[in-house]
């Protein structure tokens, strides 16, 4: 699993390096990342605006869809690595391992969608047609199937109290080790799900409007009407 962890990480920095060899594509892949980020937040408005579920579609919103730099929270990731497994608990290195593959996966995507774009800016239709050129159909199931993964790990450790617990305790470790952006991600995702009172429901859904949206984009009316992408097809 260390192995697996260290390869996904190393993939994500090489498409980072890639972007800052070639400023135009990472201004290109920023702004992909912001279109998509405003997708999610349209497909999920409803949501977003739950009690309930809100601040766990926040969270995959900021923590999974957002254009943010997690630069510094990858670099921790790699730098403690090998001693992963005697720091967390086996079930939270799972859970990382998961949430690195899901990384690696959406950054290769994004610079070969990226590729595809213009330096004048993302619309829904020069969106639709980078997706189409781009291809890669298994990768984007499997993109899917990632996150649906992170968020079932997440809902399981947060029936394991003495896991939360646990983390609490790692706190100052953390800290110590320079881990405290891991140790916040994981405390955010442990916490936003465990309020819930069962993610089941959400994650239904989650994996439903994405698979949905998936087999929308690569169809050929999603051509003709690349404007409902920003809202997701109809379910």
């Amino acid at each position: 699993m260390k192995e697996g962890i260290l390869a996904h990480l190393r993939a994500v920095e090489a498409e980072r390096a890639l972007r800052q060899h070639d400023a135009a594509l990472g201004a290109r892949v920023t702004a992909l990342k912001a279109i998509q980020q405003q997708r999610f937040a349209n497909t999920y408005a409803d949501l977003l605006a739950s009690p309930r579920y809100g601040a766990a579609a926040r969270f995959f919103l900021d923590e999974l869809y957002g254009p943010g730099d997690f630069s510094r929270r990858d670099a921790q990731f790699s730098r403690v690595v090998p001693g992963l497994v005697r720091l967390f608990p086996h079930e939270v290195v799972q859970t990382v391992a998961t949430l690195a593959e899901l990384h690696a996966t959406t950054e290769r995507l994004d610079t070969a969608m990226a590729r595809h774009g213009e330096d004048t800016g993302w619309t829904p239709a020069r969106y639709v047609l980078a997706w189409q050129a781009v291809g890669h159909a298994g990768e984007r199931a499997a993109q899917v199937e990632l996150a649906v993964a992170v968020a079932s790990r997440l809902d399981v450790l947060t029936r394991k109290p003495l896991l939360r617990h646990s983390l609490r305790l790692m706190r100052k470790p953390a800290q110590a080790a320079g881990l405290a952006a891991l140790q916040q991600f994981l405390e955010s995702g442990f916490d936003t799900f465990g309020a819930m009172g069962g993610a089941a429901a959400f994650i239904r859904q989650i994996e439903t409007r994405e698979r949905a949206l998936v087999g929308f984009l690569f169809a050929p009316e999603a051509l003709a009407e690349p404007g409902r992408m920003m809202n997701g097809p109809a379910t």
